[in-house]
């Protein structure tokens, strides 16, 4: 759901892509304004995506992103036995739970950004099938990577959300200044 992001204070890389993040963030939270739980679980298309489960895999997948530049294991351990798992809310998880979640991994993911010494600054990336062996990456890219596939399943989330109930990102980005007194 686009909005505008700002231009960045002269010289502040940093700055115009946790922008960029947060925008995209953004789409996804409010793909889930106004839904029931049940709404918010449910697949409307043949891919089988919910927008809670939209909500739960970017935290997710942020947060591991995160933790793999910081050489830490993430907080889940995802494999292909148990990656559709990130996909779906189970158990006592609610879309409130993981927006919350969400908003202490976007922190973490901010503070981290903006303490490392340089954005050139490179992190191993893991030894799975889908990565160059001994592969690195940049710090830059890290956030170019989340800018990425927030966007991506920020789209996801738009259709999703208009196929619920025909609410689309004008709606709800009215819906969002609305509700917050702007």
């Amino acid at each position: 759901m686009v909005t505008h992001v700002s231009a960045e204070a002269h010289g502040d890389e940093r700055g115009a892509l946790l922008a960029f993040i947060e925008e995209q963030r953004g789409g996804i939270r409010r793909s889930v304004l106004g839904l029931t739980e049940e709404q918010a679980a449910s697949r409307p298309s043949a891919s089988g995506l919910s927008l809670g489960g939209l909500v739960k895999h970017a935290a997710e997948v942020e947060q591991s992103w995160i933790a793999r530049a910081k050489q830490e294991a993430p907080a889940v351990e995802r494999d292909e036995s148990n990656w559709h798992e990130c996909f779906q809310l189970a158990g006592d998880e609610t879309v409130a739970s993981q927006l919350a979640y969400w908003e202490k991994v976007a922190a973490e993911t901010e503070a981290f950004l903006r303490a490392v010494s340089s954005l050139d600054d490179t992190f191993p990336l893991p030894s799975q099938p889908w990565f160059p062996p001994e592969g690195r990456v940049s710090m830059r890219w890290l956030a170019l990577h989340l800018i990425r596939e927030t966007a991506r399943h920020a789209g996801h989330a738009d259709i999703i959300r208009e196929s619920l109930d025909g609410a689309t990102a004008f709606e709800l980005v009215a819906r969002e200044r609305g509700s917050s007194g702007e």
